[in-house]
Formats: C-alpha cells, sequence, structure tokens
C-alpha cells in the first residue's frame, strides 16, 4: 500500500487534515523550526558574504530522528507548513534534514484546512521557493546582527536584559515621540456657537452651527468675542442661501487584512494583538463541530483585501437568499490592495459562510465566537450593497455670519442590516429641506462654548499598528510579537488600553537616536522591508541587502563603543517594609518574574520576598488578610498572609459575598473560554463549584509552595 507524508507545523492542524486525506497519508508535525542560528554564537560568517551557520534546535533531536525515519518509509513526502516566507523556510530546512532534493515537487500550500483546498494542494507540489527563502533568511540575520551586536552594547552602557530591533526600536520611539507629544502640548482657547432654527413657528426645531464671519472661517479665540457675536446673531435675520438633498452612500469597508483584524478586535472586543492572533490560529487550524474538524477561516497572515471568486459567488448567493436581492450589488464588490502589501494570500474569511456564527456558537469557545463572529460580518458586508442615506445640507446667512445645518435619514440599510449597531456611528439626524430664499425663525441662541484644542492621544495597541502598517515597518506576522517585546522589556507599559513609554524607554530611544540614527529611523525601516519584499520577487539578493545595512551600521557600532556613556543605575525605590532579619528598609527590585523586596544589605544580608498585594477581604478560616499571590511561574492565586501558621489557599478570587445558602465565602472563578462564574467555597455546598472541577483544584492547591520548592531543587540539582 501507498503511504505519503505530510508534514505541517502544528500537531492540531496535522490532526484536522489527516481526517481529509484517509489511510494513504500519515500527516505529522515539526512543531515550528527544527533548524536555527545557535543561541551561544553569532552564527553569521560576516566575511563570507553573510552566510550563516545553522544548528538543529535543541530538543528537537528525538523529533528529527523520528521525522528520518517516517520520511524514508514514505514513498512521497509533501511539506505542508505555513503559506508564507517562514513557512517556506521551514520547508527549506526540512528539506535539508530529510534529505530531499530542493528542486523536488515537494512542497505544497493551501490558504484554508478544509478538504477541498488540502486535495488540490497534493494534486499541484511545487519546488521550495528559494526567493522567499531567501527573504526570511535575510530578515532572520538581520536581526541576529541587531541582536547580538547592539544589545550587549545597551547592557553595558544603560542595563542588563535590555534588547534593540530593527522593528521594536522604532516602534518604541513612535510611542516616546507621541508622549513627547502630548507633554509638550499647549492647549489653544476657542469658542463655538450654535442656533435652533425652525421654518415656521410649529415647523420641527433643527440646529445650526456658526461657520463663518464675513466670508471667512469662524475664529473666536476669547470670550469677548464670543460675546459679540453671540449679539449680533441674536439680532440677525436668518435666511436659507443654499439648500441641497440627495442621496448619500456609505460603502461596506473591505475583508480583513492581518492588521485590521488586530485594530478591530482591539477596539470592539478588547483584545491584545497577540491574544487575537492565538484565537485566530485555532480558528485556522480546526475546531471540533461535533462529527467533523475543519478550518473556519483562512490563513490569517495577510496584507490582502482580495477574495477568491469562489468565495465572492458563495457570499452573494448567502445574501441574496438570507436578505434579498436588492442587498447584492449588481456586481461584487472589489477592493484595492495597498501599495507594497503581499498579495499572495487572500483577505481572511470564513471558509464557507453557510457557517454562521449562531450555528456554530455551541461548539466554540466564547472568545473564538467572538473573533470568528467579527470576521465572518466583515467579509460578507463587504459583499452587501451600500448603505443609502437621505441627506440635506442646508447655508443660512445671519447678517455677517453664516451658519450651516445638515442631517441625514438612513434610507437603505444595505451592508448594515448585517449588524445593525454599526450605524450608531452615524445615528439619524433629520434636517428639513428649506428652499433658498426662504427666511428661518430663531428659536433659540445656544450660549457660546469654550472649548480647548486636545493633544493628540495616546498610542493603543490598536493605533500603533495602525501607525506601523501605514508607515511599512514591520509586518502583519511581526506587530504582535513587537507590542508583546516593548512591554515585557520594560520600555513601554500599559495602562488600560494606553500604551505609554517608561523612562528607561525615553532613555534607550534617545541613545539610538544620537548613536544609531540609521537603524531607528522610520523612513530607513520602512525602506528596508521593501527591500525584503523585492528579495522575496528576485530584484535584489539577500547577501547585497544584508552588505548595504552592516556597512553603516558597524560605523555606527565602533563609534557608540567608544563614545555612549555609561548611565548609571536608577536607586533602588525604598519600601515600608523592614527587613525581619537585620532592620533596614528592603527595596524593591525587578526579576524574571516581576517585583519583589528584597535587603539593600546584601550580599551580608540575602533577604528577599515577594511584594503581596491585600485583596480587602478576610481568610474564612483565621480571619486575617488575604493577600494575591504568585507561583514562580507567574500564575495567580490568594493565600493567607499567616502562613505557613493557617494554610487557606484558592486559585479562585476570593469575594466579599457571603453565600445565601450556607453563609460560607463566594469566589468568582474564570473559565478558559474567559466567562467568570461566582461559587460557594465550601465544597458541600450546593452552590460550590461542580466536583470534578472543585477535586481539581482541591488537588492542586497544597501543590502550589511544593512545586515551586521543587523547580527550585531542580534547578540547583542541574547545576
Amino acid at each position: 500500500m501507498t503511504m505519503n507524508l505530510v508534514i505541517v507545523e502544528s500537531p492540531t492542524k496535522s490532526k484536522t487534515i489527516e481526517k481529509f486525506l484517509g489511510k494513504n497519508y500519515k500527516v505529522t508535525a515539526s512543531m515550528g523550526h527544527l533548524r536555527d542560528l545557535p543561541k551561544s554564537t553569532f552564527g553569521v560568517d560576516i566575511e563570507n558574504n553573510f552566510e550563516p551557520k545553522y544548528i538543529n534546535i535543541r530538543g528537537k533531536g528525538d523529533l528529527i530522528k523520528e521525522l528520518k525515519t517516517m520520511a524514508k518509509k514514505a514513498d512521497k513526502v509533501y511539506l505542508a507548513t505555513d503559506p508564507d516566507r517562514e513557512g517556506e523556510a521551514i520547508s527549506w530546512h526540512l528539506a535539508h534534514i530529510l534529505d530531499l532534493p530542493e528542486d523536488k515537487n515537494c512542497r505544497i500550500e493551501f490558504h484554508e484546512i478544509t478538504a477541498a483546498a488540502v486535495k488540490d494542494a497534493i494534486k499541484h507540489p511545487r519546488n521550495i521557493d528559494m526567493d522567499m527563502v531567501d527573504a526570511q533568511q535575510a530578515r532572520r540575520i538581520l536581526d541576529r546582527i541587531v541582536g547580538y551586536e547592539l544589545s550587549p552594547l545597551l547592557w553595558r552602557k544603560i542595563r542588563k536584559g535590555l534588547s534593540a530591533g530593527r522593528v521594536q526600536s522604532v516602534a518604541v520611539k513612535l510611542v516616546a515621540d507621541r508622549d513627547k507629544e502630548i507633554e509638550a502640548f499647549v492647549p489653544v482657547e476657542y469658542w463655538s456657537i450654535n442656533a435652533k432654527l425652525r421654518e415656521q413657528p410649529k415647523a420641527p426645531i433643527f440646529e445650526a452651527k456658526t461657520v463663518k464671519y464675513q466670508g471667512k472661517k469662524l475664529e473666536l479665540h476669547n470670550e469677548a468675542e464670543a460675546r459679540a457675536a453671540e449679539a449680533a446673531l441674536s439680532k440677525a435675520e436668518y435666511v436659507v442661501t443654499k439648500a441641497e438633498r440627495k442621496d448619500k452612500k456609505r460603502h461596506p469597508v473591505p475583508p480583513f487584512t492581518t492588521s485590521n483584524l488586530q485594530q478591530e478586535a482591539n477596539k470592539k472586543l478588547n483584545f491584545s494583538a497577540k491574544k487575537t492572533m492565538m484565537v485566530a490560529q485555532q480558528l485556522y487550524e480546526g475546531v471540533s463541530l461535533g462529527k467533523s474538524t475543519v478550518g473556519l477561516i483562512t490563513y490569517m497572515r495577510t496584507d490582502s483585501v482580495r477574495l477568491a471568486d469562489v468565495a465572492i459567488d458563495e457570499i452573494r448567493e448567502y445574501i441574496k437568499n438570507n436578505h434579498g436581492e436588492e442587498y447584492c450589488p449588481a456586481r461584487a464588490n472589489h477592493y484595492s490592495t495597498k501599495k507594497n502589501a503581499q498579495d499572495a494570500h487572500e483577505a481572511i474569511r470564513p471558509t464557507s459562510v453557510l457557517r454562521t456564527p449562531s450555528e456554530i456558537a455551541r461548539h466554540l469557545t466564547v472568545d473564538q465566537l467572538k473573533l470568528y463572529t467579527l470576521i465572518w460580518n466583515r467579509a460578507v458586508a463587504s459583499q452587501m450593497s451600500d448603505a443609502v442615506y437621505d441627506s440635506t445640507t442646508l447655508t443660512i446667512g445671519a447678517g455677517d455670519y453664516e451658519l450651516s445645518a445638515s442631517g441625514s435619514v438612513l434610507k437603505f440599510p444595505g451592508f448594515l442590516a448585517l449588524n445593525p449597531k454599526a450605524n450608531d456611528e452615524e445615528k439619524d439626524k433629520s434636517v428639513p429641506y428649506i428652499a433658498p430664499g426662504t427666511k428661518v425663525l430663531l428659536h433659540k441662541l445656544l450660549p457660546a462654548e469654550q472649548h480647548f484644542t486636545e493633544p493628540p492621544a495616546h498610542y493603543t495597541e490598536a493605533t500603533l499598528i495602525k501607525e506601523l502598517e501605514e508607515k511599512g515597518i514591520g509586518r502583519p506576522s511581526t506587530y504582535a510579537p513587537t507590542i508583546v517585546t516593548i512591554i515585557s522589556r520594560g520600555y513601554v507599559v500599559k495602562e488600560g488600553k494606553k500604551l505609554l513609554a517608561t523612562e528607561l524607554g525615553f532613555m534607550t530611544v534617545d541613545m539610538l537616536t544620537e548613536y544609531f540614527p540609521g537603524l531607528i529611523n522610520v523612513p530607513f525601516s520602512a525602506e528596508m522591508e521593501a527591500k525584503l519584499d523585492e528579495i522575496a520577487e528576485h530584484k535584489l539578493t539577500r547577501q547585497d541587502v544584508l552588505r548595504s545595512f552592516y556597512e553603516p551600521f558597524s560605523k555606527d557600532m565602533a563609534r557608540a563603543t567608544e563614545e555612549m556613556p555609561l548611565v548609571p543605575p536608577p536607586p533602588p525605590e525604598v519600601s515600608d517594609v523592614k527587613c525581619e532579619k537585620c532592620g533596614r528598609m528592603m527595596v524593591i527590585k525587578e526579576g524574571r518574574f516581576g517585583k519583589f523586596l528584597a535587603c539593600p544589605g546584601f550580599p551580608e544580608c540575602r533577604n528577599a520576598k515577594p511584594i503581596l498585594t491585600k485583596i480587602g477581604v478576610a481568610c474564612p478560616k483565621c480571619g486575617h488578610e488575604l493577600l494575591e499571590r504568585k507561583t514562580r511561574t507567574g500564575k495567580i492565586f490568594y493565600g493567607c498572609e499567616q502562613y505557613p501558621e493557617c494554610d487557606f489557599t484558592t486559585w479562585d478570587l476570593p469575594l466579599n459575598e457571603k453565600c445565601p445558602t450556607c453563609g460560607a465565602m463566594m469566589v468568582e472563578h474564570t473559565e478558559r473560554s474567559g466567562r467568570k462564574k461566582k461559587f460557594c467555597s465550601n465544597p458541600e455546598c450546593a452552590n460550590a463549584k461542580p466536583v470534578r472541577a472543585a477535586t481539581a483544584n482541591a488537588e492542586a492547591k497544597p501543590a502550589v509552595r511544593k512545586t515551586a520548592a521543587r523547580k527550585t531543587s531542580a534547578r540547583k540539582g542541574s547545576k
């Protein structure tokens, strides 16, 4: 019997695909990259045309051995890694490990994990695209050069543990520059005056805004000017000088690209970019719908707004059947892809529009359903008719002043029928049509209002991603990890949705701007992305791009090594906690697992302990305060401040509420889906968590500190 081997990147995807292909196919996962540059050495031979020195990744030996055995037994090997540069490079590394010739038709790609797409890909294998591989290698080598040469310089000059990168450093600069702009902003005073008018004494009232004075834009800089305008307008005669009534169309927006999806999920669902990509990956790789497992969306890393013809046809048919012919335009809607976008993949869309969110909701987690609904609605709406508004605009003369009134009423919902809430962005506001030359009555002159110009808003994840995309910095796959990195390194903090630069962020940006103007320059970063695209398009060579970067970079490195000043470490923040061993006031330090308290008498006194947060709830066992604590891996749990005398601990958040049934303390449990539920902490109570969950939690609780202790001893043993 013929046996074919298909290698994908993730085990979830392999299980889904194996069901489509049948008995003659074995589908397995590479678990991502198997070869990479070494961690312990630079791994790039600068003198030899920037030749990389790849090694097998530590810990992947058994998997590599297993893949080699399977490949030798297989009649045909198909490399089905992700359909992008990273995936192409993984296939190239796999081909090297498995001794598959590069020119052998072993590479297959599909943009959705459905039976039809996978089977079609098997019928059309191709060679590995070495231009795409070279583009990925160029990016990897660039990152290695910056990481291994510049990061140690920052460690020596500023602080240990810092890192720099082509995209992350520019992202920090954008945040820092915006914060400086906000800090330097000087508000400017201005005033506005509105009037309520009507055609006849009992006619509908509408509001008009004063916009001009003696033919020029109205500018009221202070209260005196505003009061003078009020006096003139209160005595003026109001006459309609121009009236316009027309249909105004609102077009649907294109289906999602990666960056658009991250932005919308952040704004509408409050998802971080990282969470959005994680949930999208789950939807792409396959979800069990009962009898079958299928990928619900197309590949989620894309710059394109293009939809396949077959998808457009299916969506249009769905619209006609479920909304009516008038909601489906005569011709399909097509959207322009932005300049420099990689158009190899479609936009993100459902693999079948017939799998509506409501029909598959019971199979999805809360987060999966939210994101799938967002994607489904956007894709379907993109092929629907325009919304049409009945729009009226009046221009009204009042002596030396001119007022404007405009309003619109929804006439035909078009794509808004899919999501009526979307009309909230343009609420109905009726303004009657009044013929030019008609006098109108002043019903009420509203008091002049004082305003001040507003500074630009702080970046959020959504607006930072939008800025990076518009400036051509990075690619869709880099936005989420870039934001994670700049926050984890301490360059940026997140307050609510705002991203704010820290002192460390400002300092690092200032240093890099002075000594590495090319690296942290926005146009330079965008130009480098364009060059990587040109490598993939066979217009530039990897070596030429690396050489053009390295020559000026090495000169900057030499100057910075000599001239960049040493930044003294900041004085430690002194806490109000006294060291119980030596009496000194403990200081706040930061380690791998966050901030902690340490004795300033180190090394004479080595006392250290975690920073504990009181949650305002009394321990049900002894009545003392409950504290928020963390395991060594950063997982939050709650325990009594009297530990070890009192051993009460729980993974669930204790509440200042009593159970209505038994009077015990209530707790809040967060499910994997993100949904929160309240339960009684008394396992004997009818309001307690289900037995299975309660038992698992009871077993886990006592292990919290023991697990930490085991890890500590294991580390000592490994040394």
